[in-house]
């Protein structure tokens, strides 16, 4: 495990393995980190192709600087973008799960030199908007007034700040057209109660690309990390790189 200092004097936690190009990145989701079952098991698949790996945890997240309520979508999108200008080598295959599906988008349209394809797991790009609205009203006032709540979901309680709506709302990616002439893999479960089914579909109608490719997955859930979903995530990855 290592450590790269930005220029904030902050620490980014990250793994990296040694191999061939085109690397891969993985990026977490919300409130997770790098230490899931499908960076491993991403990790395990580089080790065993011999490819170079990165999986890491932005700021807010696991044994990365800061508490996560102080950050925002712009610090994460920051986060990745070190980790590509500073710590990967040559062109990468971004793998984003949930939020890291945002990011994953924004350090494309940022680095589309070093980006040779994309794969999302359940990527969730501009999710603020359908956060914010399904928050109640009584969670929108006091949002307002005091600048913070209290939120709660899936067994996990946060700290969500005003600031981190407004931002959000800037950093929104699917606006207008996307364009993209390099693999994009949406894989999506049909289960999943977080990111909606539809999402992938409503992704592909604004990236202008004839690479892009929706794997829906009938007995999948938000976390895709059952053997079947992490097999379908590594298939994913090589025809990215065998694409290139």
């Amino acid at each position: 495990m290592a450590y790269f200092i930005n220029k904030k004097k902050e620490k980014i936690h990250y793994k990296s393995l040694k191999g061939k190009s085109p690397g891969i990145i993985f990026i977490h989701g919300l409130n997770s980190d790098m230490s899931g079952q499908k960076a491993l098991s991403i990790e395990k698949y580089a080790k065993k192709n011999k490819l170079r790996f990165i999986r890491f945890e932005c700021r807010g997240h696991g044994k990365s600087s800061g508490k996560f309520e102080d950050f925002t979508i712009s610090d994460w999108k920051k986060d990745l973008i070190d980790v590509i200008d500073n710590i990967a080598k040559g062109p990468q295959i971004l793998v984003g799960s949930s939020m890291g599906g945002w990011l994953m988008f924004l350090a494309a349209k940022a680095r589309s030199s070093r980006v040779a394809g994309m794969v999302g797991l359940a990527a969730a790009p501009d999710y603020i908007e359908g956060f914010y609205n399904d928050l109640s009203n009584k969670k929108k006032e006091e949002l307002n007034k005091k600048g913070f709540i209290k939120y709660s979901s899936y067994g996990f309680s946060y700290l969500v700040k005003k600031k981190y709506i407004i931002d959000g709302r800037k950093n929104k990616i699917l606006k207008k057209e996307f364009k993209w002439n390099k693999p994009l893999i949406l894989i999506q479960g049909l289960k999943d109660n977080v990111v909606k089914p539809d999402i992938p579909g409503k992704i592909a109608k604004k990236v202008k690309s004839n690479q892009i490719q929706i794997k829906l997955l009938k007995n999948s859930d938000h976390r895709l990390s059952e053997p079947f979903d992490l097999k379908v995530i590594n298939e994913s990855i090589t025809s990215a790189i065998k694409r290139n």
